[in-house]
């Protein structure tokens, strides 16, 4: 039995250290409760005074957790003997409820660090790292060290990476971490610097958090240049531990993994990726070159061929290659991929691309492929993309905006997917939000790189904005003949109702196409928004038994509506395999 030497209140439990009205140190005095008559024993009756949860007078913060949330009420009043307070007796009555005060601050302030300390990150982005010492031999090393880490860490699902395409708009720009993760939206940042000397290789890192710009964590790694690949694996296995994101077996297996050994196929694979995004034709068959560079070096190197596929699915849905060239490639490269492994997020993207970007369409397979891309890598802004057009191509069109505002978030500052946010607006016939949407996506990229895109300025009667940024896109060089310009081109004057005009850019279009009918689909919807019925109709079927339609068509697509009624139109896309 322990007693208060202040209050001379009595504790049977023995673990108790101090007095829970006062705070004074308890001292054993065994005996007492019976002795002492004056004083409230505790037994049954006492029950109701110790059920209450208050704050325990203890200076271990780790036991006050459970306590220190719940109500601090104050104790039921205990009989004591009549005698007079003494100085040393008033003070002891006053220190209570400041000891009270000044273990609830504390205990508040020990959780709020906690939770400062803890407050989960689950978005990062990580930036191109510099080029040191300006070498361009080893620029390849630059980008391709954060686009490792990237490609690793977009597989763990409980955190969000910022996709390449966006992270690499600030290669070469100075600017801090705060502003670079405010435009972002994510909560932290990753950024580098590589030096390469002879077969030397050093790197700094440096991990920061966004809220305040403090480092969370840094390190520098001198090693071999033969060793970088095990450095990009040290990088992304440290980020996820400073994260202090819990993995399993296999999301550590898939962070761990390399996509090949081989660095000079490395720096071919590196040095196509920084070609394919600009997607213009001179720099999609570039990538190619590069990719099948870097196969001839590592005939094993899955991701060369899926960047392989990517680069011919565009080639054909732009016409730039006849589009059966363009599937019939692009499904070679996406089944060697997907062979090669089988776990590789960017090759089930690839095969999906082969079944819902040209028709006739399986978007069946192509959802099942989609499905296993987003399971392997939940970041992956490309599956997105392909899923959120495949969908508006069958008129889902909720479904595909929702998927385009996925694939933004992943990759904000990706032209192709800005662009594309406002086609579920122009389907819709909503004209002014598809332009106001289109205007905005100038900002990050050109402007008419899809075929349907200059219609919604011509339902909206804005022809002379659309033909001002069209003759800009014209007098570059790289987009010299390009059949995407040819095309608007010859809606404007067919919605202008110069016949003539629009019947020239028709004719240099089949003289483009050739045999192979690349572009019928462009050529059918001139000739429809001309009213020529027969001629859109026949361009559509021919173009079907050619294998030439691609993403270019869509089954709402105001373009049609001349000759939608027609019943050849509907058993058309029925031939597609668009769900009517």
């Amino acid at each position: 039995m322990k007693r208060c030497p202040q209050c001379n209140r009595f504790e049977s439990d023995e673990a108790l250290k101090f007095c829970r009205v006062d705070g004074a140190t308890l001292i054993s005095d065994s005996g007492a409760v019976a002795d002492d008559a004056s004083t409230a024993k505790f037994g049954a009756d006492a029950a109701s005074e110790i059920e209450t949860s208050v704050l325990p007078h203890t200076t271990d913060v780790t036991d006050s957790r459970a306590t220190a949330a719940t109500s601090v009420l104050p104790p039921t009043p205990v009989p004591r003997p009549t005698r007079d307070l003494t100085k040393r007796g008033r003070l002891g009555l006053v220190i209570p409820p400041i000891a009270i005060v000044l273990l609830i601050i504390a205990v508040g302030g020990y959780f709020y660090s906690r939770k400062k300390e803890s407050a989960a990150i689950s978005s990062i982005a990580v930036l191109p790292f510099v080029n040191q010492n300006n070498d361009p031999n080893a620029e390849y090393l630059a980008d391709g060290i954060p686009e490792s880490i990237i490609n690793s860490l977009s597989q763990l699902p409980n955190l969000k990476v910022m996709s390449r395409n966006s992270v690499f708009h600030y290669k070469g720009k100075d600017m801090d971490a705060q502003s670079v993760a405010k435009e972002l939206n994510v909560q932290a940042v990753l950024t580098g610097r590589v030096t390469q000397r002879d077969d030397g290789l050093s790197i700094n890192v440096e991990l920061i958090n966004a809220q305040d710009n403090s480092q969370i964590w840094g390190q520098q790694y001198n090693r071999k240049l033969a060793d970088v690949f095990a450095v990009q694996e040290e990088i992304a296995k440290e980020i996820s531990e400073k994260l202090r994101l819990k993995l399993t077996s296999t999301e550590q297996k898939q962070l761990a993994k390399r996509p090949t050994e081989n660095l000079k196929a490395f720096q071919y694979y590196m040095q196509g990726r920084q070609y394919a995004p600009r997607r213009t034709r001179e720099d999609l068959q570039t990538a190619i070159q590069y990719y099948e560079k870097a196969l001839l070096e590592d005939p094993n190197y899955a991701l060369a061929y899926a960047g392989l596929a990517d680069a011919y699915a565009n080639l054909g849905l732009r016409g730039y290659i006849p589009p059966s060239e363009g599937r019939r490639k692009t499904e070679e490269a996406a089944r060697k991929a997907v062979t090669l492994d089988e776990n590789l997020a960017e090759a089930h993207t690839a095969m999906a691309q082969v079944y819902t970007y040209f028709a006739p369409y399986d978007f069946v397979l192509g959802d099942r492929e989609l499905q296993r891309a987003t399971e392997l890598n939940p970041n992956s802004s490309l599956a997105h993309f392909v899923r959120g057009l495949s969908l508006l191509r069958r008129g889902r069109l909720d479904a595909g905006a929702n998927e385009l505002v996925k694939a933004r978030e992943l990759d904000p500052l990706a032209s192709n997917i800005a662009r594309l946010q406002a086609l579920p607006y122009y389907l819709r016939r909503d004209y002014a939000s598809a332009c106001e949407r289109l205007r905005q996506a100038n900002e990050v990229g050109p402007p008419f790189t899809q075929y349907w895109e200059i219609e919604p300025y011509i339902q909206s009667r804005s022809f002379s904005e659309a033909l001002a940024e069209l003759e800009k896109e014209k007098a570059k060089p790289e987009r010299k003949d390009d059949p995407l310009l040819i095309h608007a081109t010859g809606m404007i004057y067919a919605a202008q109702g110069k016949r003539t005009e629009a019947l020239q850019i028709s004719k240099q279009l089949e003289d483009m196409s050739g045999s192979n009918l690349s572009h019928a689909v462009s050529i059918a919807k001139i000739y429809a928004s001309l009213n020529e019925r027969e001629l859109a109709l026949t361009w559509l079927e021919r173009g079907l038994e050619a294998g030439a339609i691609a993403t270019s068509f869509f089954r709402d697509d105001p373009g049609w509506d001349p000759i939608r009624s027609d019943a050849r139109f509907a058993d058309l896309v029925k031939r597609m395999g668009i769900p009517q």
